[in-house]
């Protein structure tokens, strides 16, 4: 088996290359940092499965896809990675899709590739005929936020915000990609993020809800907030109450605890 990343983050592509590494039926991987070098190593070699991310300069990864497939003759497997939050997602998984939200462990990425083995070329066939034209809308519609900085202005999608944090006159944004700090109170900035997802769990803290991994009670009558990347936040009492907006819903949980 024969596999070809293709993702424009360094540590992404490290991620992903540890994980390929630990896998007994892989012949030979590659890694690509955009969709014009992948095109470039498809020219040369053939694979079996493409791990291609969506947001992408220059070359999308939905547009690298199309290529592929415009082509003409055996298109690989292809498995998404993608940033979209959890709700998105349903858009992969009704068409049976195989994809990887980020930030992603190892164990998904390995379930991931099992799956797309035991697919046929029809199937996949079939499956890439049913979603491309929702990401596309997807893609269209997806919200952006404008940030200031350094004299320019960032356009980034809200799922590629971790956290804010005020720094006396400046907030510090915590990207997936990187760090940001701008001039801008962290109330005026918790007004703007909220639609997005965002919750103030310190009178100093946002976070975005959908990076969340875990939450635990402490005695002193706080909470302590786990993301996924492994930062901890204390959520002090004053804020507690935002936490019911981490889920749709509770399942054997006690939400006025929380409230």
């Amino acid at each position: 088996m024969r596999i070809l990343a293709v993702d424009d983050e360094p540590l992404a592509r490290e991620a992903l290359q540890r994980v390929l590494k630990s896998r007994s039926d892989l012949e030979a991987f590659d890694m690509a940092s955009d969709g014009i070098e992948a095109l470039a190593y498809l020219d040369d070699y053939s694979y079996d499965i493409l791990l291609v991310d969506i947001h992408m300069p220059q070359l999308s990864g939905m547009e690298l896809v199309a290529r592929i497939r415009g082509r003409g003759g055996r298109v690989p497997a292809i498995i998404f990675v993608t940033a979209f939050d959890e709700h998105a997602v349903d858009a992969f998984e009704q068409q049976a899709v195989d994809y990887v939200l980020k930030p992603f462990t190892g164990d998904r990425v390995h379930r991931a590739i099992d799956n797309a083995k035991r697919r046929t070329q029809e199937s996949r066939t079939a499956m890439l005929d049913d979603i491309m034209p929702r990401l596309e809308m997807m893609m269209r519609v997806a919200p952006k936020i404008a940030i200031k900085t350094k004299g320019r202005i960032l356009f980034v999608a809200p799922a590629e915000l971790i956290s804010a944090k005020a720094e006396g006159n400046y907030v510090l944004l915590q990207l997936r990609t990187g760090t940001h700090l701008l001039r801008e109170q962290i109330s005026v900035l918790a007004d703007k993020l909220r639609p997005y997802g965002f919750i103030r769990i310190h009178r100093s803290v946002l976070i975005n809800t959908s990076y969340v991994s875990a939450m635990e009670p402490l005695f002193t009558g706080e909470y302590l907030l786990r993301m996924k990347d492994g930062v901890e936040f204390n959520v002090t009492r004053t804020y507690k109450k935002n936490l019911r907006e981490l889920a749709n819903f509770w399942i054997g949980a006690d939400v006025e605890s929380v409230s």
